[in-house]
């Protein structure tokens, strides 16, 4: 059957094919079901969360990216709340929240404060000196989880948070290191809601398609094109224009060079580790990454959800490394704006490549790319 003549069924969103059996299914991963077990769980692994700073934040790790998130109460000027569909809880620290010991800051003693610890915020304690400054009052109890009035030991339907605060610390000297009270949520850059998390797996399933060597044929994803198709994610152009396709073949949106299939799946080595400056450096040996990993474009901050389809591909790892929290200008993207960079030479000038806006990128025309090392002011943008 041609590809242009098969329909979604459509019923209630129902992304299954046109005259299926069975339930309807919004979200259904059939759409990929000819691919081998290794890249479905490739999948698998970029539809979850991934926290950075992990069970010391009090973050879940490796769950499904729509679920609720940890919003850290220095952040709460720049999210945008809407943004977390399925919800999301404040974290402050001790400092943050008690004026003195005992006392709570005056915003949160208000009436109609807007955070209210126990309710939709959270105190997470790290160190032995911030408990024993500013305790727990008196009434509050650690954080846990509770269904139908009976503790539970992970969250799940009709499982609700309960508790005040979270201890999360380390050990020091003789005295013994506390992690007591459950995650309370994922760490809130990687959030993205249940649909858009399922069609960047569709995405990245149909770049998968398309990489270098790749065992697939096109033939055999007919019901993912016409997922992607409905949703208006199959225009080639776009993809080559934003970097994640190079001459209908995957490629990494930084370096440019087409995606093997194999690298999917390959270890990562250390050969061309050179100019790693900005990040840290990794051990070899000491990684389970593969030479190919999940790719944003833009990067992953609290300002917005960037975990869409239009940001997502497949990128290597060292590159990703590079990269740090930067975003990846394409070179279409960068010869639009037209900024030159040349190198005087006595008197003669050379064409170096093109600059992005916020001087954190220059490409050349043979493919060469420059990444700023450092920013003035020394965040990293999160």
């Amino acid at each position: 059957m041609n590809e242009t003549e098969l329909e979604l069924c459509g019923i209630d969103e129902c992304r299954l094919l046109k005259g299926h059996s069975g339930d309807h299914n919004n979200y259904p991963t059939s759409a990929w079901s000819f691919m081998d077990t290794k890249d479905k769980n490739k999948l698998v692994k970029a539809g979850f969360a991934t926290p950075r700073g992990g069970s010391k934040g009090a973050y879940q790790n490796h769950v499904l990216r729509n679920n609720r998130v940890i919003l850290p109460y220095e952040k709460l000027e720049v999210v945008t709340l809407t943004n977390y569909r399925d919800g999301y809880v404040v974290r402050l620290f001790p400092g943050q929240y008690f004026e003195s010991a005992g006392v709570p800051k005056a915003e949160f003693k208000e009436e109609d404060a807007e955070i209210v610890v126990g309710k939709n915020a959270f105190i997470l304690y790290r160190t032995y000196e911030s408990l024993r400054r500013l305790p727990p009052l008196k009434e509050w109890v650690k954080c846990g989880l509770e269904k139908e009035g009976k503790e539970a030991n992970r969250r799940g339907k009709e499982v609700k948070d309960t508790g005040h605060y979270v201890l999360r610390i380390p050990s020091l000297g003789l005295k013994k290191g506390v992690d007591e009270g459950p995650p309370q949520g994922l760490f809130a850059p990687e959030y993205s809601d249940e649909n858009t998390n399922y069609l960047c797996k569709c995405v990245l399933a149909w770049l998968i398609v398309n990489t270098k060597n790749s065992p697939y044929q096109t033939s055999q994803a007919q019901h993912l094109r016409t997922v992607l198709r409905k949703a208006n994610l199959l225009d080639l152009a776009s993809y080559e224009y934003k970097g994640t396709v190079k001459q209908g073949v995957t490629c990494c949106p930084l370096c440019t060079r087409n995606i093997s299939y194999n690298e999917l799946h390959e270890m990562v080595e250390f050969e061309d580790a050179a100019a790693l400056t900005n990040a840290a450096m990794q051990i070899a040996g000491a990684t389970r990454s593969t030479v190919v990993n999940l790719f944003h474009i833009e990067p992953l901050t609290y300002k917005s959800v960037n975990h869409v389809p239009q940001n997502v591909g497949w990128g290597h790892a060292l590159c990703n490394t590079r990269l740090g929290q930067r975003r990846c200008w394409s070179m279409a993207k960068l010869k639009e704006k037209d900024l030159k960079v040349d190198i005087k030479n006595q008197q003669e000038t050379e064409l170096l490549g093109w600059i992005s806006e916020d001087h954190s990128l220059i490409r050349g025309e043979n493919g060469k790319v420059w990444v700023r090392v450092s920013d003035e002011t020394g965040e990293d943008g999160l």
